[in-house]
């Protein structure tokens, strides 16, 4: 187990969910404030460090920098993340012509100084970046439902699409990582709605390719999957070799943590949504839960089971940390 997992393993109680947009309640800022300025990131994860007792401080998990970058035209919105209005290829015949760009395109270039600036300011946890995952990213350049069928119709055109994607985001982490990054917390959701012998076919060899190009004895990578098929895809899972594992609330923790490598974290997988809708006393229910599921497992622990809303109740933030610290002391 490398040091900077063993860190994060033997303090449970420094819980690390994804984190990072209701920062611009603390700043009184618009999400696209945030995302235009990596001095803003820094000063909202420098916000949330400071007001929750977090393992790591993730810049930002925003699941359409990529797609920007490769051309895709984006949605924005004040009050949430933004969105890809349409992909670049309206035909997989086209994945040929499409060019990878070059790593600072659009807003990747904020994402990297955002890291490099929070790793001057915040010296006390590690410091992870939030990237999407290939199969994910593909569907954003294309369409998710044209892309699942064309991994039965065109798979050889698939994989092109796929390669360009993966050549990309090694590329994208490893500037990160010169940038000064301690992990990845890789977000591959996309991948949840393939069957098993799909996510083996078109997810998973891209997965492993990434994460063996960028994997250092310094460098912590994280799989997230919030998909509802991942207790079928365990076995192509667990081969990825990452260091920590996180998943969502679809799928219940207690089933995934059996098929886990037991010398990689588990995290999960308190539901989002309830940070919005809910009340303090659900999400303490909701942790207790889990906890008591799963607390048999020495290599478990809390997180929430995706990117917190950027509207989530502050106090229920603050209910999560209350219970965990609870829980773990």
């Amino acid at each position: 187990m490398k040091i900077k997992v063993k860190q994060i393993f033997e303090n449970k109680s420094k819980t690390i969910p994804i984190l990072s947009f209701p920062s611009t309640q603390l700043l009184g800022i618009t999400v696209n404030e945030l995302l235009e300025s990596p001095e803003m990131q820094v000063e909202g994860m420098k916000a949330i460090a400071k007001r929750c007792n977090i393992g790591a401080s993730l810049n930002m998990m925003d699941l359409s920098v990529e797609a920007e970058a490769f051309g895709c035209e984006i949605v924005f919105k004040d009050d949430d993340v933004p969105t890809v209005r349409k992909g670049i290829i309206d035909d997989i015949m086209d994945a040929e012509n499409i060019v990878i760009p070059k790593v600072g395109d659009g807003r990747t270039s904020i994402c990297i100084e955002g890291v490099r600036l929070a790793k001057e300011e915040i010296t006390d946890i590690p410091v992870f970046c939030g990237v999407i995952g290939p199969y994910s990213l593909a569907g954003r350049l294309f369409d998710m439902t044209e892309l699942m069928m064309e991994c039965y119709d065109s798979p050889d055109e698939v994989k092109i699409l796929l390669s360009k994607a993966t050549e990309f985001i090694i590329r994208y982490i490893n500037e990160f990582k010169k940038a000064g990054a301690d992990g990845v917390i890789m977000a591959e959701p996309a991948a949840g709605l393939l069957s098993p012998s799909l996510n083996a076919e078109f997810s998973a060899p891209f997965i492993k390719e990434i994460f063996e190009k960028v994997n250092d004895e310094s460098f912590v990578i994280c799989y997230h999957n919030c998909g509802d098929a991942i207790d079928d895809m365990t076995e192509e899972i667990k081969e990825y070799g990452a260091d920590i594992y996180h998943f969502g609330n679809a799928v219940p923790l207690i089933k995934m943590l059996p098929q886990m490598p037991t010398d990689s974290i588990v995290m999960g997988n308190i539901d989002p949504v309830l940070f919005c809708n809910g009340t303090p006393e659900q999400i303490k229910n909701a942790v207790q839960q889990v906890f008591d599921e799963c607390k048999s497992f020495e290599n478990f622990m809390l997180s929430s089971g995706c990117d917190i809303p950027a509207l989530a109740k502050w106090e229920n933030i603050d209910a999560y940390f209350d219970i965990v610290d609870e829980l773990y002391s």
